[in-house]
C-alpha cells in the first residue's frame, strides 16, 4: 500500500528485513573483509526513550551456560536458546505477538488480512483491535464495509491458516464495544468455537492506548458514515471540512474496584476465554497492573507512549504518556505476565523489554510495514530475523530462555530510567 506511512519509525530497516529475513541481522555480506566495524558514535542528543538509552550487559562468568554444557554434553551455542513461550495463556513459538489491528483503513484492507494470515502461519497470537465490531460490524451485511473491515472475517482468516499447537486470537473491547456486546456475540459464534475449545482465545479489556492515554477512540469519517453513527458518538467538525469529520467515543471510567469487577465479570461470563487487560502509559501503571492481576487477569499489556497507530491530537503524540521503558521500570519485578508494545521491530529492544520484566512484545506498525513490502512473506521474514537476534542476544547474556532474563542484564545509561 503506497500510502502506508509510519513517521518517526525506521521504515527502511524494517522493509529490508521483510525482504531479506535473517540476513537483516548483519551488515551487508559484501562488506565482510573490506570494512572495519565498531560501535556507532553516540547521537548528538540523547534519546528521551529509556529503552534506546539502555544497553544489554553480558557477564564473563555464566553459570547457566555451564549448566547447559553439562546438559548437552557440548559447548552450547545461540541455537540452543529455546524461545517457546506462553503469552497470557496462549502458546507461541517465540515471545512475540501481533498487536491490535483496529478499524483504520490500513487494517481494514487486504494488507490487514495478509498480516493476519502470516501471523497465523507463524503461530503468533493475534490481537484484533477495538472499534472493529462497533464501527464496522461483526459481519458484512449488504452494501457497506468490505469483509476485511469487519470482525469475524478477520478471525476466520486467522483460523484458516493456523497450524500446530501455537497461536490464538485476542479480541479487544472498550466502552463502545461493550455497548455493542461484541464479546457476547463472539463467544457464541461458530467461527470462534475451535479457538475456545482449544483454549486459544482471549478477551482483552482495553482501558487506553499509547497514542492518546486518557482519551477515547477517535476516527475520521466521511459525512455518510458520521451520520450513521451520530447517535452513539461525538461528531466534531474540528478538522475544518464537512468531508472529514472527527468521531470520538468515551474513554470509559475506571477505579480500582471498577477494574476488579470488570475482570470478575469477564471470568464469570466467558470462562473458556483468557482474560487480558490493556493499559495506557499512565503514572499509576503499577497499581493498575497489580489490581488486574489480583483480580485474575492472565496478562496485562502495557502500551508505551511510542505505541498506538490510532488517530490522535499532535499534543498527545508529542507530550502525553510515559515511555515504555519507564512503564516497565514502574511495574518493577513481578511474577505475572506483562506484555509490552511500542516501536518493536528488532531484537535488542525486545530483549531489553524481556530483561525489564516483560513476558513478550507486540509487533504493530512493523508488521504492517513488513507485509506492505512483501505481501507473501514479509512478516515471516521480519520474525525470522527477530528470532535470530533474540537467540544471539539471550545466549550472549548467558541465558537459554527468555524467562531467565533479569534486571542484571540491562545497563541503564545516565537519565534513561530503565532500571
Amino acid at each position: 500500500m503506497s500510502g502506508l506511512r509510519a513517521p518517526g519509525f525506521p521504515e527502511e530497516e524494517i522493509r529490508a528485513r521483510a525482504r531479506n529475513g535473517a540476513a537483516g541481522a548483519f551488515p551487508p555480506g559484501a562488506d565482510y573483509g573490506h570494512t572495519v566495524f565498531g560501535a556507532a558514535p553516540a547521537p548528538p542528543v540523547a534519546s528521551s526513550d529509556p529503552l534506546d538509552n539502555a544497553r544489554l550487559a553480558p557477564p564473563i562468568f555464566m553459570p547457566e551456560r555451564l549448566a547447559k554444557l553439562v546438559e548437552l554434553g557440548r559447548e552450547p551455542t545461540y541455537g540452543d536458546v529455546v524461545l517457546d513461550t506462553v503469552i497470557g495463556g496462549l502458546p507461541s513459538p517465540l515471545p512475540v505477538f501481533v498487536s491490535a489491528l483496529g478499524s483504520t483503513e490500513v487494517a481494514s484492507s487486504e494488507l490487514g488480512l495478509a498480516t493476519i494470515r502470516q501471523a497465523a502461519r507463524l503461530g503468533l497470537p493475534l490481537v484484533v483491535g477495538e472499534n472493529v465490531g462497533s464501527v464496522n460490524g461483526c459481519r458484512p451485511t449488504g452494501p457497506g464495509p468490505a469483509p476485511a473491515a469487519t470482525l469475524l472475517p478477520r478471525i476466520e482468516a486467522y483460523v484458516a491458516e493456523l497450524r500446530g499447537k501455537h497461536g490464538g486470537v485476542v479480541v479487544q473491547q472498550n466502552t463502545e464495544d461493550a455497548d455493542s456486546e461484541v464479546w457476547n456475540l463472539l463467544y457464541s459464534d461458530p467461527a470462534t468455537q475451535d479457538l475456545l475449545v482449544s483454549g486459544r482465545m482471549a478477551f482483552e479489556l482495553k482501558t487506553g492506548q499509547g497514542a492518546k492515554p486518557g482519551l477515547g477512540g477517535m476516527t475520521v469519517l466521511d459525512a455518510a458514515d458520521a451520520a450513521r453513527v451520530a447517535g452513539r458518538y461525538v461528531i466534531d467538525t474540528a478538522l475544518g471540512t464537512g468531508a472529514a469529520l472527527l468521531r470520538s467515543s468515551s474513554p470509559g471510567t475506571f477505579t480500582e474496584e471498577i477494574l476488579r469487577q470488570q475482570i470478575r465479570l469477564m471470568r464469570n461470563n466467558y470462562p473458556r476465554a483468557r482474560v487480558w487487560v490493556k493499559l495506557p502509559p499512565v503514572r499509576d501503571v503499577r497499581d493498575a497492573a497489580m489490581t488486574a492481576w489480583s483480580a485474575g487477569a492472565d496478562a496485562v499489556t502495557v502500551d508505551g507512549a511510542e505505541a498506538g497507530t490510532g488517530w490522535a491530537p499532535l499534543s498527545f503524540l508529542q507530550h502525553v504518556g510515559l515511555p515504555l521503558g519507564e512503564c516497565l521500570a514502574r511495574i518493577g519485578p513481578h511474577s505475572s505476565c506483562v506484555l509490552a508494545s511500542g516501536r518493536m521491530w528488532e531484537g535488542s529492544r525486545a530483549v531489553k523489554c524481556l530483561a525489564l520484566g516483560a513476558t513478550a512484545v507486540g509487533l504493530g506498525r512493523a508488521a504492517l510495514l513488513a507485509v506492505d513490502e512483501a505481501p507473501q512473506d514479509g512478516l515471516v521474514n521480519l520474525v525470522e530475523c527477530l528470532a535470530l537476534e533474540m537467540r544471539l542476544l539471550i545466549s550472549a547474556l548467558g541465558k537459554y530462555a527468555p524467562g531467565r532474563l533479569g534486571l542484571e542484564d540491562v545497563w541503564a545509561t545516565a537519565g534513561s530510567g530503565a532500571t
